[in-house]
């Protein structure tokens, strides 16, 4: 079978990932929080033949680290980023990270995320409040203080740019290697009675899709004209009788 054929349906495989990726990217648009995913791609070269071909591979996912929008909610709860680092909350599977900062008290005054999951602090412990306190207020390094008492500080860490994040639960992920404990607050902080939107950027995202789903109906036409010039060039070179 002639390359091409090959050559078309990797570039088809490729394109079916990516597709796959935006539809999920474009579900989350609204997921507090949520880090977008890109897929990168690289062209492999076979080495048979006296010509290379390249093939396209699915390519490698990875988690976009760009910022969200910010929106001001009011809620004294409601906590944001600012700058580059991610909340630490503890999960059955361990240490998570992540930009979603909706937090809530429970009955033991527990600091929670919306899905229930202590959020920590610097030293790596969950944080707990007085529920008859009243309204916190936390501070742009996240220090917390009830009444004037302060009960501990939302922690805020920096992710390696070289590490591998892999997605846990709606919008947090984890790292394989730790996050670093923020220690200086001139280019990261915490926004009280705000939280941070999705990274989408879904007008981008519709673009790529119907992009895409044009070279997929391109690469579907190359494959059909391809099998047909086989077929042709078979019944060229071929005897009806075999002989």
């Amino acid at each position: 079978m002639q390359s091409s054929l090959y050559v078309t349906l990797s570039g088809q495989s490729a394109l079916q990932k990516r597709l796959d990726t935006i539809a999920h990217n474009v579900a989350n648009v609204n997921t507090a929080g949520f880090r977008a995913e890109e897929v990168s791609f690289s062209t492999l070269m076979s080495r048979q033949g006296t010509a290379p071909v390249a093939f396209a591979v699915t390519g490698d996912s990875f988690i976009s680290r760009k910022t969200g929008e910010i929106q001001r909610t009011g809620d004294p709860l409601d906590v944001a980023v600012r700058g580059q680092g991610f909340f630490a909350i503890k999960t059955p599977d361990g240490v998570a990270y992540t930009r979603d900062g909706r937090l809530h008290m429970d009955a033991t005054g527990a600091l929670l995320t919306v899905n229930n999951y202590p959020i920590l602090d610097a030293g790596g412990a969950g944080i707990m409040l007085d529920g008859n306190a009243g309204a916190p207020v936390i501070a742009s390094d996240g220090m917390i203080t009830q009444n004037g008492r302060q009960l501990g500080a939302v922690g805020l860490y920096l992710l390696d740019p070289e590490a591998k994040l892999t997605r846990v639960d709606n919008s947090a992920v984890k790292s394989d290697r730790p996050g670093t404990p923020v220690l200086d607050f001139n280019n990261n902080g915490v926004l009280q009675g705000m939280t941070e939107g999705s990274n989408v950027n879904p007008i981008l995202e519709i673009s790529r899709m119907i992009n895409i789903q044009r070279t997929f109906e391109s690469a579907a036409r190359a494959v059909e004209n391809t099998e047909t010039n086989l077929n042709d060039a078979i019944k060229s070179l071929g005897s009806p009788n075999g002989a």
